[in-house]
């Protein structure tokens, strides 16, 4: 059974971190304690991506460059009102629906549970029951004054979602495995690869402040500068009742995604082929994947090199993307981390010029 591949008590560790975009440093530390002594190298670049390296004996070797972003969509506080109630930014993208009662931890000197509060339906209008409640309209009640608050947090303080991972069934769910289910892939695999001989240099990179806009890539895309990159990430799975096949973008429990495009780019043939090959050969289970909106660290991996990288990605199919409780299956990350060992030790016989 996949689930007992998986190091639970790290995955949950590792997705009940908090970590908004802007704020990763609990999330980076916790994996440098992690992977120090499995990797050959690492180093922090200037914008805050952890950069973790797995060398070759081949001379002159080619860079292989993977990423999975740290950040998690959350929320910085803006402001603190005369009875403790705090507004707040949105850092990444949030359905407001979702928020309703939504527990979150606002980390200032010390952390703060508090709840998602709005209008209740009991005293709006008939017009405005009709209406989706917007983000502004929401605030965070910690059940304390604004001088108790105060004490603790102040304005540009963090705030995420609360939530312990968990599975139901035979899914994992929690809150933020968009993308940290991909980030504990992407440590199993820097751990599987320590003791490999490898014809590449291997960059296992864990970007920051992707969920605002790919920003950790561009600058980690530039620095590595890799010839061959994948983007870790996951990606929608709508095999839920009231939408047909077509709209499925990918299924839950048929293996990674193999991504041939997103919102932000069309993956390289080359890179699509060779894991479409690489997964065939070694029995790996995958499905493919068009997305037809959003986008993901793959973007900068491909463009910001000197000369472009031959790029692609895999993705964890999720339901319930950016919501409350995202849900993945164990299949499917046990795929990923498979298809990223082989297609880091057969790049070889992948076409460059084609």
């Amino acid at each position: 059974m996949s689930l007992d591949r998986i190091d639970m008590p790290l995955l949950k560790k590792i997705s009940e971190t908090s970590g908004a975009p802007g704020f990763e440093k609990n999330v980076r530390k916790l994996l440098i304690e992690e992977l120090k002594d499995i990797v050959d190298d690492y180093y922090v670049d200037n914008m805050g991506n952890l950069i973790t390296i797995k060398k070759s004996n081949t001379a002159n070797a080619k860079k292989f460059m993977f990423a999975a972003h740290m950040d998690e969509i959350g929320f910085m506080v803006k402001y603190i009102d005369d009875n403790g109630y705090i507004r707040f930014q949105t850092l990444g993208g949030f359905d407001p629906k979702t928020l309703t009662s939504l527990r979150v931890k606002v980390h200032g000197k010390k952390d703060l549970l508090g709840v998602m509060g709005c209008k209740p339906i009991h005293s709006m209008s008939a017009a405005e029951r009709q209406k989706v409640v917007t983000n502004e309209e929401y605030f965070i009640d910690c059940g304390l004054s604004k001088e108790e608050i105060e004490k603790h947090v102040k304005i540009g303080d963090s705030i995420t979602r609360w939530q312990e991972v968990e599975m139901i069934g035979d899914l994992i769910n929690g809150k933020s495995l968009d993308d940290r289910v991909c980030v504990y892939a992407l440590v199993e695999v820097m751990k599987a690869l320590k003791n490999q001989d490898v014809p590449v240099d291997v960059y296992g990179v864990f970007t920051v402040q992707e969920e605002v806009g790919l920003r950790g890539a561009q600058v980690a895309g530039h620095g590595v500068s890799p010839d061959f990159g994948i983007a870790l990430d996951v990606t929608v799975a709508n095999d839920i009742p009231g939408l047909s096949p077509q709209d499925y973008v990918t299924q839950m429990g048929k293996g990674t995604s193999i991504k041939h495009f997103d919102g932000g780019t069309i993956c390289d043939r080359r890179m699509v082929e060779y894991l479409e090959t690489v997964a065939e050969k070694n029995e790996i289970t995958n499905q493919p994947e068009v997305l037809p909106f959003g986008g993901t660290d793959t973007a900068n991996i491909q463009r910001m090199p000197k000369n472009g990288s031959i790029a692609g990605a895999l993705s964890i199919p999720m339901r319930y993307l950016h919501q409350t409780t995202e849900m993945a299956h164990p299949t499917d990350v046990v795929a990923m981390i498979d298809l990223c060992v082989k297609a880091v030790t057969e790049i070889d016989s992948i076409v460059i010029n084609d």
